[in-house]
């Protein structure tokens, strides 16, 4: 859903909840349909923010134990690159 999904619902719900005057839309309430919307958006978000937290941690792999150093080398390589034109 991501954070902008959340934040629409948590509005749209309290818009819904506080801020129209007429509270029934047939068989439905405004008032309980804006707490729901305000609930998922709130739970949307914290769901987010959990999986955005726990993606960003990294492990550190200790160097290993021993000489593995490369040795340098006196060898040198050459590239050429030749290009043909059509």
């Amino acid at each position: 859903m991501g954070i902008g999904g959340s934040i629409l619902l948590i509005v749209v719900g309290a818009i819904m909840t506080f801020g129209l005057d007429n509270k029934d839309l047939g068989p439905f309430n405004l008032d309980t349909i804006g707490w729901i919307l305000q609930i998922a958006g709130l739970v949307g978000l914290v769901l987010t923010l959990y999986f955005w937290n726990s993606r960003r941690r990294t492990v550190v792999v200790p160097p290993p134990a021993g000489n593995t150093a490369i040795p340098p080398t006196t060898d040198e390589v050459v590239e050429e690159r030749r290009m043909r034109r059509y």
